[in-house]
């Protein structure tokens, strides 16, 4: 997305309260490497979360759809206004790179500080047929490796905000000469925008899956779940734009049915995991498996399509909207503590990420094993078979060889980039969040 024609890019350094660091950074111009260790250095010994926000022009093209637009009233665009503001008075760069008024801002959370509000909400995207993934090497429009920008620290001005209305003041701290941006609710705001839009680009996907195994299956009772789950949308986004505005949420929202029903497909998720793994322990060990035998318990599992895949996808769904609403109930009660901004926000959204992170590890572990097993030829008196026969048995072997391709377990945690696309007016888009490296 980001173009890095541009030479020279501004970059902060944000803490989220006074950190005490020795002195790691300076104020010389950086390399993409440089800036990417400095990340590490100050994850590690910072007391503080730590987060850096580069400014880079705004692509010709964006596609803007894919992220959640905030007008210039919103306390994330006002925080990024002043934070600009601030920064050009005393920083010829920023004052240079934001004239126009449109900007494309990325901001970096390291590893460490990301997995502080959930382990799976963010992995590492294969660069072959994704789209949307952020890269870390540097290329251009046309596809070609660049000249790397010049990153040059831009320190000593203030964020000044709140996020929630009270409190939460922001300014300058130097630690043994490092300066830092003290901007608790510039990152808070930024990360939980950017979480959201992720686990909302996961429940567009699901839902886009289930959509056509549904229309293969015409299976009534998956069609309720799925139309329960969908109908869960409206109030979520509703909530999120109150929140996002610094409002107070109310009953008549809705909030709290969306969540019962969200709630009631993780239940069926995990009573559907619990059925799937005691049916795998009964298979005779090292044995081969009829697929008559998988069938009974994993219904369509021979198959593209089939009530297993469609089970997958309708927890999928379940878990990106849990994690939406996971992700308002941190905002909630970080504005209504603007004193404790990031760690209660952090707080709130690890309750609920460890239970689904265990749901989705035992998911991918039931398709690993089922991948893993060897099937068995068809019971049969005959001493040889037709040719379409062994054909389906191959196909059959060879989709459910499949199911443990792309499966995850506790991937290597990456650096999250949140990139926030500003126009002239103030207003912003921000893009869901994305590894900082493919």
């Amino acid at each position: 997305m980001i173009d890095y024609r541009k030479a020279i890019v501004p970059v902060w350094t944000l803490a989220t309260g006074d950190a005490q660091i020795p002195p790691v950074g300076g104020d010389k111009p950086m390399t993409a490497e440089r800036l990417s260790e400095l990340r590490g250095v100050l994850a590690t010994l910072a007391d503080r979360p730590i987060a850096t926000l580069e400014l880079h022009p705004l692509p010709e093209k964006l596609d803007r759809g894919r992220g959640i637009a905030l007008d210039a009233m919103s306390p994330l665009a006002q925080h990024l206004s002043q934070l600009i503001s601030q920064s050009a008075r005393g920083s010829a760069p920023v004052a240079t790179a934001t004239a126009s008024g449109g900007c494309l801002y990325r901001m970096v959370v390291p590893a460490k500080v990301a997995a502080q509000f959930g382990k799976g909400l963010v992995r590492p995207l294969a660069p072959k047929g994704s789209t949307g993934a952020i890269y870390g090497s540097l290329v251009g429009p046309n596809g070609r490796f660049t000249t790397p920008p010049t990153f040059v620290p831009v320190g000593g001005a203030a964020a000044a905000g709140t996020a929630g209305g009270a409190g939460a003041t922001a300014g300058a701290a130097a630690a043994g000469g490092t300066l830092l941006t003290v901007a608790a609710p510039l990152v808070l705001m930024a990360v939980a925008v950017g979480v959201s839009a992720h686990a909302d680009r996961k429940r567009q996907e699901a839902i886009a899956h289930i959509t056509d195994l549904l229309e293969q299956l015409h299976a009534d009772k998956l069609e309720d779940e799925l139309s329960s789950l969908n109908g869960c949308r409206a109030a979520i986004d509703k909530a999120t734009a109150i929140l996002l505005d610094q409002g107070k949420l109310g009953v008549s929202l809705g909030l709290d049915s969306a969540v019962h029903a969200i709630d009631t497909a993780i239940g069926k998720a995990n009573t559907r995991l619990s059925k799937w793994n005691s049916a795998l322990d009964k298979l005779p060990e090292g044995e081969p498996v009829e697929i008559a035998t998988l069938t009974e318990t994993f219904p369509g599992v021979d198959g593209q399509g089939g009530t297993f895949h469609t089970h997958l996808e309708l927890a999928a769904l379940a878990v990106a909207l849990k994690r939406r609403v996971n992700v308002l109930q941190a905002v909630e009660h970080a504005q209504g503590e603007p004193d404790n901004l990031f760690e209660n926000f952090t707080r709130e959204l690890r309750r609920d990420e460890e239970r689904l992170g265990e749901l989705e590890s035992g998911l991918a572990g039931v398709l690993l094993r089922l991948s893993a097993l060897e099937l068995a030829r068809p019971n049969t008196k005959r001493p040889v078979f037709k040719a379409s026969e062994v054909d389906s048995m191959l196909r059959t072997a060879h989709q459910i060889r499949r199911l443990g391709d792309g499966v995850a377990l506790n991937g290597r945690q990456t650096d999250v980039a949140i990139e926030i696309a500003r126009d002239p007016d103030g207003s912003v888009v921000v893009f869901p969040a994305l590894p900082a490296e493919a």
